[in-house]
């Protein structure tokens, strides 16, 4: 099995790891021969290729999210929900592996706080789909509401529509790809991770974001406090293609006039405030 390398991965050259959060950082690089690191000690067994499917008309949002799990429990790996009438928090929690599609729209904090299943939503998404997102892969084919992904961690999470405002805010790794258009504050208080619109972004984009990476296929209404353009390089191409096409989605106009946008680095003042932070503690 493949070893993780740690000291020439491109993802450094990439810009990916400048923070100098000195005792913050919550990086670490995992042995993938120690499989036990990777599952949660009380995920279920489950197998991809056992089905069942679930009507959830009549079903109270308990109903489902507890029909899911157990459903896990006898070793369903692949479970679709039907009818899920856009009802607010189903899919939550999930810390384990899963093939896991609704059939309809979800409402406010949809697949939220998990880690792990691969998702796909046919229908839309209401605000914060997906916040907290560790691991896997969240598709929505239609459009979603505000704060899509809001500090999420890791994972793919994908709509092929538009967004509303504060898309991606406080997102502290993984990436976000937007087919269309993202509103206002999208970015904002970005730390880690990469952002993809594929069409235009509004008011204030990356706004105080301290690290990571947005890529805009549209116009740019403005930038926010602290965002700047940045040199898109090969990598960055090569990544671009390479993602998208993983998700059957191409820049409008090509990756290579994409907009390429950073942190300018002069909001980089956290540390300096922390020893008098801990002197007033103390």
């Amino acid at each position: 099995m493949a070893k993780l390398e740690t000291d020439d991965h491109v993802s450094h050259e990439m810009g990916l790891h400048t923070e100098q959060l000195t005792g913050r950082t919550q990086q670490r690089f995992f042995d993938l021969e120690e499989s036990d690191n990777l599952l949660y000690p009380e995920a279920p067994d489950v197998d991809f290729n056992k089905r069942a499917e679930v009507d959830a008309a009549e079903m109270e949002i308990s109903e489902i999210n507890l029909k899911i799990r157990s459903l896990m429990a006898e070793g369903y790996g692949s479970i679709v929900i039907k009818n899920p009438l856009a009802r607010h928090s189903l899919g939550v929690g999930i810390l384990s592996r899963l093939n896991l599609t609704f059939e309809g729209s979800l409402g406010y904090f949809g697949v939220g706080l998990i880690d792990g299943p691969n998702v796909r939503v046919t229908g839309r998404v209401g605000w914060s789909c997906a916040e907290n997102m560790m691991a896997g892969t969240v598709v929505v084919e239609k459009n979603a509401g505000s704060t899509f992904g809001a500090a999420i961690r890791g994972g793919d999470l994908v709509c092929k529509g538009d967004v509303g405002s504060r898309t991606g805010i406080d997102q502290k790794g993984g990436t976000i790809i937007v087919g269309g258009r993202t509103g206002a504050f999208s970015g904002f208080m970005m730390q880690r991770g990469r952002m993809v619109v594929l069409g235009d972004a509004g008011k204030n984009l990356g706004d105080s974001m301290y690290d990571g990476t947005i890529f805009v296929g549209g116009k740019i209404e403005d930038l926010g406090v602290d965002a700047v353009e940045g040199e898109m390089t090969e990598l960055d191409k090569a990544w671009l293609e390479r993602k998208l096409k993983m998700y059957g989605l191409e820049a409008p106009n090509g990756v290579e006039n994409m907009t390429k946008i950073v942190a300018g680095k002069q909001l980089w003042n956290y540390d300096n405030l922390e020893p008098s932070e801990k002197k007033i503690v103390l």
